[in-house]
């Protein structure tokens, strides 16, 4: 009978393996530390929403229990359902304008710049992405705004009323773009570190062998992006509920409530700001349960369509 310490064919002991990488493994317990402290005990808070809280008096372990009727309260407000409808809307949106663009501009950068004009390009597109929300929005206020550089160039020439800043159908096609402003620099970097692993004898076979750019980027670069693709759009996907609160809290009143209320400033407004914390909390474990099954469902058209995903088939 083999003892439990005894190696496998070929292997190392249990003890021997702690040994080896006992180093590495206390370099993560600060790491692990921090995630238990701020990621999973806070989850202990959600008993909340099965209570009526109080939090200046009798505090979660005093609180009397309500069962589900927070829960109910939140399936029975319509303003819920339209807000979760547009929060939807904004993001799917974002997710066919916006997530395309990062992949066109590194596969751009890829085949068309020199190594050096890559770098410069590639760095002047990723400064955007350390601006805060507010800088982001006072570049576009003074853009596109009432009073910016384009209603002025109009107005000179007889057009009046130009402003795209409080325009409620156009707010979705402005967070859009402010985003793609500010983040699409990042996506373009997590994609040409994924373009550099892709072997150059391919593209040197493809083109003796008579193939074009476009045939070389169609049959060689694209497959080997195909799994970085897929993986981050599960994770956009699994995040539709999570859109950038401080930007469209900016924005909220310029355009009204009913073009810019995401789930997001709902539960702010209705849940933080008016002290209903069970409501809110109730409304954070509708969007922690509806990003879980966002994020299984797109892995599972991703090991549909032959990729991994997040996580593997086995």
């Amino acid at each position: 009978m083999r003892s439990k310490t005894a190696a496998p064919t070929g292997g190392i002991t249990r003890r021997q393996r702690f040994l080896r990488d006992r180093t590495l493994l206390l370099m993560t317990v600060p790491a692990i530390v921090l995630l238990l402290v701020f990621n999973y005990v806070p989850l202990l808070g959600n008993v909340v929403a099965f209570q009526e809280y109080d939090p200046y008096g009798a505090g979660i372990t005093g609180s009397p229990f309500v069962g589900t009727y927070n829960f109910e309260r939140l399936f029975l407000d319509n303003r819920f359902w339209d807000v979760l409808v547009n929060t939807l809307v904004i993001f799917f949106t974002q997710l066919v304008l916006f997530f395309p663009i990062p992949i066109a501009l590194a596969l751009l950068l890829n085949s068309v710049l020199s190594d050096r004009l890559r770098a410069w390009v590639q760095g002047i597109i990723y400064l955007p992405h350390f601006f805060s929300w507010v800088l982001v929005v006072t570049v576009f206020q003074q853009m596109l705004g009432g009073a910016g550089l384009i209603a002025q160039q109009l107005r000179q020439r007889g057009i009046e009323g130009f402003d795209l800043m409080t325009d409620p159908e156009f707010f979705k096609f402005l967070l859009t773009a402010q985003s793609v402003w500010k983040d699409a620099g990042w996506g373009v970097i997590v994609f040409l570190a994924a373009l550099a692993a892709v072997n150059s004898e391919l593209y040197e076979a493809a083109a003796v062998d008579g193939a074009g750019r476009w045939r070389r980027m169609w049959h060689i670069t694209l497959p080997a992006l195909r799994p970085v693709i897929a993986l981050l759009l599960v994770l956009r996907v699994g995040s539709a509920l999570n859109l950038d609160f401080e930007q469209i809290l900016l924005q909220r009143d310029q355009v009204g409530a009913g073009a810019a209320e995401v789930l997001d400033t709902y539960i702010w407004w209705t849940g933080v700001k008016t002290g209903d914390f069970g409501y809110a909390t109730a409304a954070g474990i509708f969007k922690g349960v509806f990003s879980v099954l966002m994020v299984l469902l797109a892995n599972k058209v991703a090991h549909l369509l032959g990729e991994q995903g997040v996580y593997s088939k086995r």
